[in-house]
């Protein structure tokens, strides 16, 4: 079950987070293990039965275990812990044998401590991560306290899905289809190259745009009833029609699966992927186009029960099924927290670590912070594969993007002034 190396890293969630102050490593291995412990998902084994070619799932296997490593009693070097992270993040599980999560506790310094959680995504999904973190973090302060923490059941994900009956299942894949068909599956990025062999490897360039702007940028698109990952949309389908005239666009989305309240707080994979169309003319104004990118957003929500496979599988059927279908363009929302308070005197952050990886030719991703002392904050970022795009082309894409939303913010009422006109 293993899939081809390079891709290998894109199935793993690798979470590192770095506490500072004075905390109590024994507490926090137990509330770590309590929570990798209780979850049915992250005890899940596949094995594939070559003779029936299925797939055998269950969840009664032992759970992960946390560990801890004193580095400071042991003598590790900052090059040592940088290499143990690193093994931590991106080892491959094996499905059949290995709990879909392992974890460490490491004391780096007299202040500094890491916890390193790397998960399966076929048995978890962005939205767990909240749920295991802000878990992990109020067991750790029950333990603290002295008492015992009060956790709503653990979920098992098979009693939580729910599957369409074929009839169902084809009427709604047909309308889906009809929303997308005739749309290019392609976008005319600025590519620097084409490899042969694509790989995953990739890096990451971040715009941040002013207060004044990104309140302006904002206020137009609140009018529009426009949500900041709508608003993106906007953004990038006005900069890329700018430089190829081209009109319509699919972008995909991560979509997070909660629609039933049953499964707010359980952990699992239930995130899918949408594909949302964004059609407009050579006479589209900002404003109209936000109101575009807000329709597109609509209806690929309303289709967020329709595997995206069935809908490629008719508009795309010779594809090839290793790489994202539909679009080379991914857009989503980064949500992750700036800042963790673990206990008094304790604070702590999500740790970037490691190389970037994607499977699409260009992730967007927008992030507003609504905590400045002079207003929010509303940062493009963008992930793209190394071996596609050069530094300063991206570097040009989000200045493009910083102009698109200067021309967003202080020209959307102008019908003189649209995307087109660049």
């Amino acid at each position: 079950m293993d899939t081809d190396e390079k891709l290998r890293p894109t199935y793993l969630i690798p979470t590192v987070l770095e506490f500072t102050g004075a905390l109590r490593h024994d507490l926090l291995v137990a509330a770590a293990q309590s929570a990798v412990s209780r979850h049915p998902a992250l005890r899940s084994r596949f094995r594939l039965d070559t003779a029936t070619r299925r797939v055998q799932y269950h969840t009664d296997g032992p759970p992960g275990e946390i560990g801890f490593i004193d580095a400071v009693a042991d003598g590790w070097s900052a090059e040592e812990l940088d290499g143990l992270v690193d093994v931590l993040c991106w080892t491959p599980f094996d499905l059949a044998t290995e709990a879909q999560v392992r974890g460490e506790v490491v004391r780096v310094d007299e202040t500094t401590t890491l916890l390193v959680l790397t998960m399966h995504h076929i048995s978890f999904d962005g939205w767990s991560r909240h749920l295991l973190v802000d878990e992990v973090m109020s067991t750790y302060r029950c333990l603290l306290e002295g008492r015992e923490p009060r956790l709503s059941p653990a979920a098992h994900p098979a009693d939580l899905v729910t599957v369409l009956s074929g009839q169902e299942l084809a009427e709604r894949v047909d309308e889906a289809v009809e929303r997308l068909r005739g749309a290019p599956t392609t976008i005319g990025l600025p590519y620097d190259r084409r490899s042969a062999t694509p790989s995953v490897i990739g890096a990451n360039l971040a715009l941040e745009l002013d207060a004044e702007l990104s309140g302006a940028v904002l206020e137009v698109a609140s009018q529009e009833g426009c949500t900041p990952f709508m608003t993106a949309v906007a953004l990038l389908a006005g900069t890329f029609s700018r430089t190829t005239g081209q009109r319509d666009f699919l972008f995909a989305l991560g979509w997070p699966g909660r629609e039933d309240p049953a499964t707010a707080d359980a952990i699992g994979m239930f995130m899918s992927t949408l594909v949302l169309r964004v059609e407009f003319d050579d006479t589209t104004t900002w404003r109209e186009l936000l109101a575009c990118a807000r329709s597109g957003a609509l209806e690929a929500f309303m289709d967020c029960d329709v595997p995206l496979d069935a809908i490629a599988t008719a508009l795309n059927p010779g594809r090839q099924v290793i790489w994202p279908p539909m679009t080379p363009v991914l857009v989503n929302v980064d949500d992750l927290p700036l800042e963790l308070d673990l206990a008094p005197g304790v604070t702590g952050r999500y740790r970037l670590t490691g190389p970037v990886y994607t499977k699409y030719d260009l992730d967007l991703f927008v992030r507003v912070d609504d905590h400045g002392p002079d207003g929010s904050r509303l940062t493009l970022s963008i992930d793209y594969p190394l071996d596609l795009f050069d530094h300063q082309t991206i570097e040009g894409l989000l200045s493009a993007l910083r102009r698109s939303a200067h021309d967003l913010a202080y020209s959307a009422e102008e019908s003189h002034d649209r995307p087109a006109d660049h």
